[in-house]
């Protein structure tokens, strides 16, 4: 029996963030909150009881420790932390807006413990040692090193014959649409999952049109086993070379959009775990609705809230 269900390396960044309306430049006080990819997937499958694990590496130092205490709190595995003496804590400014504006992030999070991580630092025994490895397209830019860590993960998962997820998570603050998809396209070829949402696949990929004849695409671009496309407000829609699956997307009023699809692909990777794609896509978008109407990129719930609300129950209050 394998130690975790699912690994995850990657960096996890402490956020400064301002509310609707305020902008900045001129604000006079921050919100403080972890965030990261990995980290946030992690968080999302401990929360529904998963033996979940993220490594990275941390400032061995108040902030460090501050980040570490929250993904504890949750659940989270990190017996594979590499703890740095000697580097920073990266973090990332959000302004959130409401249309017409954007939200704008800013990221401050160059010669982190993260970017200056190296293959030597990885546990690789506590990597591999589980039912999945996921890994994301936000890590490889962060430096040689990262991307380094990145490919040699591919490569000892394929050999052991471990399951690998793959969200390709483009960030064009860290690196071009080109050099994404020279480094994404030839690494996630028959991988187990691959995660692209519809801006992703357009960008990055090259892929665009219609939900169906995009995630088809995709597939015959990765030959993934399977290929999970998210469509925002219209949900997710999956292929596994044959049949294609489409779950809508739950109503919801958004509070915070930062990290919801890390939601989404815990719920399928949840479901996907117990062989039940199908489940796992409702749960999906539940954990994403959920995701949305929160506050912070890292999902706050449980098992037996997931559950209710995918059995259509939404009361106005409980009691």
């Amino acid at each position: 029996m394998s130690r975790y269900d699912v690994t995850t390396i990657g960096e996890a960044m402490i956020r400064f963030s301002v509310p609707p309306g305020t902008r900045l430049e001129v604000a006079d006080s921050l919100d403080m909150r972890p965030g990261g990819a990995e980290a946030n997937l992690t968080v999302a499958l401990a929360r529904m009881g998963r033996r979940a694990a993220w490594m990275g590496a941390l400032p061995n130092s108040p902030l460090g420790r501050w980040l570490a205490n929250h993904l504890r709190v949750a659940g989270a595995h990190l017996e594979g932390v590499y703890w740095s003496d000697v580097h920073r804590m990266g973090t990332y400014y959000v302004e959130m807006s409401v249309p017409p504006r954007a939200t704008q992030v800013i990221y401050d999070r160059a010669d982190s413990a993260a970017a200056n991580m190296t293959p030597d630092q990885v546990k690789w025994d506590l990597l591999l040692d589980t039912r999945l490895l996921h890994l994301t397209g936000i890590t490889p830019p962060l430096s040689a090193g990262c991307a380094a860590i990145v490919t040699q993960a591919v490569s000892r998962a394929k050999a052991a014959g471990i399951p690998i997820s793959f969200d390709v998570n483009y960030r064009q603050k860290l690196w071009s649409e080109q050099a994404a998809a020279d480094f994404i396209i030839p690494l996630v070829q028959g991988i187990d999952l691959f995660f692209c949402g519809r801006g992703d696949a357009k960008r990055v990929m090259g892929v665009e049109g219609d939900p169906e004849s995009s995630v088809r695409r995709l597939w015959e671009m990765t030959h993934a086993k399977l290929v999970i496309m998210s469509l925002a407000d219209q949900g997710v829609i999956v292929c596994d070379g044959t049949d294609i699956y489409h779950e809508p997307a739950l109503p919801v009023e958004i509070i915070d959009r930062p990290g919801a699809g890390d939601a989404l692909a815990a719920g399928i990777i949840h479901g996907w775990l117990d062989g039940d794609l199908r489940l796992g896509m409702k749960m999906g978008v539940v954990m994403a609705a959920l995701c949305l109407s929160q506050h912070g990129d890292m999902l706050i719930t449980t098992p037996a809230e997931v559950a209710s609300l995918m059995g259509g129950t939404s009361a106005k209050i409980v009691r």
